[in-house]
């Protein structure tokens, strides 16, 4: 269960983060409007975040793969949804901090 409410924490955490790059998006009529998902997407973030570490996922991994998978999920959307470049570079570190993570837990397991 740990998983699922850390999986529901990235959801929330990167549904949040781009709802804020909407809403900062400037003049267009309504965007102004996408500040009310970004505080309840945080809160909610946070919240499915603790109840992964109650669960009892290590603190190291479970940070570890909430930041992984936001920023990887983030850039990618960022990306199909705003046009935001997506260069090779920028992909290679994504699969580095992926690769970091993955030592993490493993690391954890032993």
């Amino acid at each position: 269960m740990a998983y699922a409410f850390l999986a529901l924490a990235v959801v929330f955490e990167v549904a949040a983060t781009l709802a804020l790059r909407t809403a900062a998006g400037g003049p267009p009529r309504g965007r102004r409007r996408w500040y009310l998902v970004v505080a309840p997407g945080y809160v909610v973030a946070f919240s499915a975040l603790t109840l992964a570490l109650r669960e009892g996922l290590a603190l190291g991994v479970a940070y570890g793969i909430w930041t992984a998978a936001g920023v990887a999920a983030t850039a990618v959307l960022s990306r199909v949804l705003f046009g935001e470049v997506l260069d090779r570079t920028m992909v290679l570190g994504i699969a580095l901090i992926g690769a970091g993570v993955l030592l993490v837990e493993l690391g954890a397991a032993g």
